[in-house]
């Protein structure tokens, strides 16, 4: 009968004891390496040998160069801005400075010219070429200075360049308004700024 039981028993209930598997091979030779390196006192050549192991056998610079350099060639930056604004007074201002800087070149090329005409004898030649071909008193008492001397034309060109002054800021103001508006139901003007490559 206790045959037959020992006959009759699932096979799951044997106790017979199943063999422990055993560690892989890498993992063995991991602590064993690690346990050389602890025993001998800490080594540098033993924690080097364990850094060698845990990274597979490669040493720390040779994953760095072994994979390939990613960098790429840097391109010009670029960025896209709208101008939907400008700022009457600042508008003003600077045209205003500008057209005081046009208005005393101005005065400035006109004096400069009518000297070298004077110097180069330019208002003697007309005088006398005038007398030669209208003759009479009438001519000999002529000179063109007269009408168109320095000081007249001077004079001219100052009440020209502040007409100007006066003329460029309102323009430009008006401009600036006129602009805001444009901006305001349109968008404004597109600008795309590159950075310099030098």
């Amino acid at each position: 009968m206790a045959d037959r039981r020992g006959e009759e028993m699932p096979r799951g209930s044997s106790t017979e004891s199943r063999p422990v598997a055993e560690p892989p091979r890498e993992k063995r030779q991991l602590s064993e390496r690690m346990g050389a390196a602890f025993s001998g006192g800490g080594s540098t050549a033993g924690t080097a040998s364990v850094a060698r192991a845990a990274g597979g056998g490669r040493s720390p610079g040779s994953s760095s160069s072994s994979r390939p350099s990613t960098t790429r060639p840097r391109g010009t930056r670029r960025a896209r801005l709208r101008l939907v604004h400008l700022d009457p007074w600042s508008v003003m201002k600077t045209s205003f400075l500008l057209s005081i800087a046009f208005g005393i070149v101005t005065v400035v090329a006109v004096a400069v010219v009518w000297s070298v005409l004077d110097a180069a004898g330019v208002w003697d030649s007309i005088n006398s070429t005038v007398t030669d071909v209208v003759g009479g008193e009438s001519a000999e008492t002529f000179d063109v200075q007269n009408y168109v001397g320095t000081s007249r034309v001077l004079g001219f060109t100052m009440v020209v360049a502040v007409a100007d002054v006066l003329l460029i800021t309102a323009i430009a103001t008006l401009s600036a308004f006129l602009y805001n508006l444009a901006a305001a139901l349109l968008g404004g003007i597109d600008v795309t700024l590159a950075e310099d490559e030098r």
